[in-house]
């Protein structure tokens, strides 16, 4: 079957699955809790998680272009379960992944607008990626998120600094990278309601709670 063709139909298989696990409820639920302007179908994170293990299961030994095909496609379509679909798929092939991604991942950061998107994609896909390249392609990648943090885009920024939490949190990182980025987001005056700075928070904190022998003087959100 031609690449183009499987990646159509496992987002079909996707589409379904996702709205046959939905209830009305919890889309309502849901709706209420979160706004944003997306749409909901009321599937549970635990049913999309087991609809994009049957994905693989049913469309086997997706390549690179096809995975990250994949993600844009579900995530073109403004439901929000379509949304965490296309983000656990990346989650599941970061192996594939490498540092000529971040453009689609900038995207997909600049269109969520919404903290249960943005904050899986920033901690669990960037960060992960970036420390499985090699070298030469980490470099480059560390260069585009760099970039990031200084970004007019609150949410941009945001992921920028959350990128750097699994690896300060399991005694690993970059932490000078991420005292560098979260000066740089604490340089600019809040807006958006406060989201970057609330990150620098947030992992300071986290970082404070499990590595309590870094410490990061002139950071505090």
């Amino acid at each position: 079957m031609p690449a183009d063709r499987r990646v159509q139909d496992a987002g079909a298989f996707v589409d379904s699955a996702l709205q046959r696990e939905g209830t009305w409820e919890r889309a309502q639920a849901e709706q209420a809790r979160l706004g944003s302007g997306l749409r909901f179908y009321g599937a549970s994170v635990g049913a999309v998680r087991g609809t994009i293990r049957d994905a693989a299961l049913r469309y086997p030994g997706l390549a690179h272009d096809e995975v990250t095909a994949l993600s844009s496609e579900l995530w073109a379509v403004p439901v929000f379960e379509r949304r965490l679909a296309a983000i656990v798929l990346l989650q599941s092939n970061l192996g594939l992944l490498d540092n000529s991604d971040l453009t689609r991942i900038e995207g997909f950061v600049r269109g969520a607008r919404l903290r249960a998107r943005v904050d899986p994609l920033g901690p669990d896909v960037i960060g992960p990626m970036l420390e499985g390249l090699d070298a030469a392609r980490k470099a480059r990648a560390d260069a585009v998120v760099d970039r990031w943090a200084g970004e007019h885009d609150a949410w941009l920024r945001r992921a920028a600094v959350l990128s750097s939490l699994r690896a300060l949190r399991a005694g690993g990182g970059d932490p000078d990278r991420f005292a560098r980025r979260a000066a740089a987001v604490l340089a600019r005056s809040p807006d958006d309601e406060g989201v970057d700075r609330e990150a620098v928070g947030y992992v300071l904190a986290e970082v404070a709670r499990t590595r309590p022998e870094l410490s990061f003087p002139g950071l505090a959100a």
